[in-house]
């Protein structure tokens, strides 16, 4: 990229990002939100994800360690504290240990990552080693999937209710909160941005940043589609569903 792009230019480039790229387009969570997938495939799912909700403290915490602006990390911790919480028992990660009780996972098995898939983890570890080797920049601009949140949420939350018996709204709690985090989260982190990145390569590197992070998260629903759905093949030390044992 040669040319300056204004503040709204970026905006609206980052956007189609958003809507071409996002994970709400993967075939996988066409069958969670629709209903058709089984007990054990939405375990699989929740356990998988657990990974990268309890991550996201510790990439949060990389990013402000290399604040220098206290504002900055005044307005960035608010994301670790909404993660795991002022206390034992509060967060989203506390919330999305839950969903795992209600699904019938067991708790110490998901909080030690002992099941999930190999490509759950080297995605996952990716972001965070982007988000703490990567300049300050990159860094925010890879958090703006949040743009994109309220959307995924507002369909999963609905398509879970309705098609699942096993799934409460109290263990999908979690998600009630996101509602107005994610929000909160991505206008702060896209006013940065736009304010920040001065020249066309600075530009470029907040627009690949958020493809990155796409790219992420597609990975994960698709080593989850792989190894669960098609053609089901699932890797040697993973979660293994009751009934494939």
């Amino acid at each position: 990229m040669t040319e300056l792009m204004t503040p709204d230019q970026l905006e609206a480039a980052l956007r189609a990002i958003g809507r071409e790229r996002y994970h709400d387009r993967h075939p996988f969570h066409a069958l969670l939100h629709g209903g058709r997938l089984d007990r054990g495939q939405v375990q699989a799912w929740a356990l998988n994800r657990y990974y990268y909700q309890s991550r996201i403290p510790l990439k949060d915490s990389a990013l402000m360690s290399r604040a220098e602006d206290p504002a900055l990390r005044r307005a960035w911790r608010q994301r670790v504290v909404d993660h795991d919480g002022e206390q034992e028992g509060e967060g989203g990660i506390a919330r999305w240990l839950h969903l795992t009780d209600a699904l019938g996972l067991d708790r110490a098995q998901v909080i030690d990552g002992r099941g999930i898939l190999p490509a759950t983890r080297f995605a996952v570890d990716a972001y965070v080693r982007f988000v703490r080797d990567r300049t300050l920049l990159e860094a925010i601009a890879s958090s703006l999937t949040e743009l994109f949140a309220p959307t995924i949420i507002g369909s999963r939350v609905a398509g879970m209710l309705a098609n699942y018996d096993f799934v409460s709204r109290e263990a999908l709690a979690y998600f009630d909160k996101r509602l107005s985090q994610a929000p909160r989260d991505a206008d702060f982190a896209l006013d940065y941005v736009k304010r920040e990145a001065r020249r066309p390569d600075q530009q470029q590197d907040v627009m690949n940043a958020l493809i990155f992070k796409c790219d992420v998260l597609w990975a994960q629903l698709d080593a989850l589609h792989h190894a669960y759905v098609e053609p089901g093949n699932i890797p040697p030390g993973a979660f293994v569903p009751e009934g494939r044992r």
